[in-house]
């Protein structure tokens, strides 16, 4: 690598380290409230709220990669021109590819960690997340179980519990569900216990009893009972937060679409072959965007006012891949067939960049007093 491509790839990995940070702190904050919100209102301590964060960060890094190479070779070649370094770099005869050079390393660089990232970060990530939510999903006590307040778990439901002891001994429990449009149930019991269950967690009562008031002719009806065990799947609104996604499949098994791995997830062959196939394009538009950028400025001059106009253009023309990135996404997602066309969007903004490189190379005919036609006499 010469000292010219050392440099300017150096210039641009710092730049790209720089605008990375931004955007990901942008993207993790603002996700973060969101989990603030939920994880700390369902009574969940700060240590779950950090590890969930954490565990968010991977996808995040993934999402703004891309758009990070891409403000970093915008705003390099931006200073670059300004400072005429790149200007006296084409008169010594460097052509626009050869230029374009470094930039390529650097999407290259950029492309490996994006291949990292989506194929090997982010599912062990998302795994891990949807473990962890699978345990808090089942912690009923964490959620909505405290001791001495009236709580509403779901719409029509109070929970009242004197006490809970610490070996998760619930004392004095009151349960009164209103959600019955013929009666309405109250359930007490002198000791209970929660257990897990198939779907969801069972509350097992000891020593009480079931009152049933019907709301027709106001007859009470109630049962005693030594031990009762009631299903808390209709009264707890209890998500599966263990089940795994798309994301959370490695790309082996997303690409080879086997519809039983399918049917344990809600997702359809088209959907699974869309997921594997972009996590193998996404990278490529980690090579694409930095390139545009590069290409697209590349078709200005040295001026003392910047070059807003072919700064302008890139902007449109990384905005126009990213549509057919998504139309591709969408038309790949409803075909299985149709999955080549995730490719489409990356190959497209690298030809692109060539083209326009081509075009910036040309030499630039400019008419002089020769070649304006002569006045008449």
């Amino acid at each position: 690598m010469s000292r010219f491509d050392r440099y300017l790839l150096s210039q641009l990995l710092q730049l790209f380290g720089f605008f990375a940070l931004v955007l990901v702190a942008v993207y993790w904050v603002n996700r973060a409230v969101g989990l603030f919100d939920q994880l700390i209102g369902d009574g969940q301590s700060a240590l779950v709220f950090l590890e969930f964060t954490i565990l968010t960060l991977p996808n995040a890094i993934r999402l703004v990669l891309p758009v990070a190479a891409f403000a970093a070779s915008v705003y390099v070649v931006n200073r670059l021109m300004q400072e005429s370094e790149l200007v006296v770099m084409q008169a010594t005869g460097f052509s626009a590819f050869r230029l374009a050079r470094p930039v390529l390393y650097f999407g290259l660089v950029v492309m490996v960690m994006q291949l990292v990232l989506t194929n090997v970060l982010v599912p062990a990530s998302q795994r891990a997340l949807s473990a962890r939510s699978a345990e808090i999903s089942e912690n009923i006590t964490a959620r909505f179980l405290n001791a001495g307040q009236f709580m509403h778990p779901a719409a029509g439901i109070t929970l009242y519990i004197r006490d809970i002891t610490p070996h998760g001994e619930l004392v004095d429990l009151f349960l009164a569900d209103e959600r019955g449009q013929n009666e309405r149930v109250t359930h007490t019991a002198r000791k209970a216990f929660l257990v897990r269950g198939a779907i969801a967690p069972k509350l097992v009562m000891l020593d009480g009893s079931t009152q049933t008031l019907s709301r027709a002719d106001g007859r009470l009806a109630i049962t005693r009972f030594a031990d009762f065990t009631l299903d808390l799947a209709g009264l707890v609104s209890v998500t599966g937060g263990g089940r795994a996604g798309l994301n959370a499949l490695s790309t082996p098994d997303l690409l080879a679409a086997d519809e039983t791995v399918g049917a344990e997830i809600g997702a359809s062959p088209a959907q699974m072959l869309e997921e594997g196939h972009s996590r193998l394009a996404a990278p490529l538009m980690a090579i694409a965007a930095p390139l545009i950028g590069f290409a697209a400025l590349m078709l200005g001059g040295f001026s003392r006012f910047g070059l807003w106009r072919q700064m302008g253009l890139a902007v449109g023309l990384i905005i126009g891949v990213q549509l057919v990135w998504t139309w591709g996404g969408s038309v790949a997602i409803q075909t299985a067939g149709a999955w080549p066309l995730v490719y489409l969007a990356p190959l497209l903004g690298i030809a692109l960049a060539g083209l326009i490189l081509w075009q910036a190379q040309r030499p630039k005919h400019r008419r002089t007093e020769r070649d304006r036609p002569e006045a008449a006499a």
